[in-house]
């Protein structure tokens, strides 16, 4: 009898055991930021959807100051980008190191995510921690087909950083003088790029490159 009850309490304990399991399975995820900040991250769409129908906000920060949109946008995650964008994400929410969405498309020389963005009609002006702005990093990069596309957008390409550089002078001083910074310098100056800018020195675009022995550069600017 006293075997028959240990048996019959073993039984009973693993039952409830199996029980708890699958009521612990079955119960749904609290909706939290941390959920939403990190299905961005890595490009997750689904559970983005998931969250913001859960009630997280769309705008919610990290500890960096982060949004879901810019996480997104620094991996290239492309629609979920346009999920936050149809969920209201502010495309100029900038983090603690001056960062938007926008900007940092100058910096991964992600055309289709500068396409994604382009309806949420972001500041072109928007400065990033240089005080350049999205066409200042994409020229430094090489990015010829972000420059391209870019400035169709109307962007200044003129605009001046606090280095005292404009795009055309990143692409120089930054660049090798390899064919892509040849592209660049080109579609710059097409677009309106101002070749007689020079640094906080005075030194001009040909000059500096000259001086580095980019002559195809060089013969551009002459």
């Amino acid at each position: 009898m006293k075997r028959r009850l240990i048996v019959l309490f073993a039984v009973l304990a693993a039952v409830l055991s199996i029980t708890v399991v699958a009521l612990q399975k079955e119960k749904p995820a609290m909706p939290s930021a941390e959920t939403l900040l990190s299905a961005a991250s890595s490009g997750d769409t689904a559970t983005v959807r998931r969250e913001l129908a859960a009630g997280v906000p769309v705008d919610v920060r990290d500890g960096n100051r982060r949004t879901p949109l810019l996480l997104a946008a620094l991996n290239d995650h492309v629609d979920t980008a346009k999920v936050l964008l149809a969920a209201g994400a502010d495309v100029d929410a900038q983090d603690d190191r001056d960062d938007s969405p926008w900007l940092v498309t100058g910096v991964t020389g992600s055309v289709a995510m500068l396409e994604a963005l382009l309806p949420a009609e972001p500041d072109l002006n928007l400065r990033n921690r240089f005080g350049g702005i999205s066409v200042i990093p994409a020229s430094e990069r090489g990015h010829v087909d972000y420059v391209r596309r870019v400035v169709q957008t109307g962007i200044n390409v003129n605009h001046v950083n606090d280095l005292g550089w404009t795009a055309m002078l990143e692409a120089i001083i930054l660049g090798d003088g390899t064919q892509p910074y040849v592209d660049i310098v080109q579609i710059l100056l097409n677009a309106g790029a101002d070749p007689g800018i020079g640094d906080k020195n005075g030194v001009t675009p040909v000059q500096h490159a000259k001086e580095r022995g980019y002559t195809e550069i060089a013969a551009l600017l002459a």
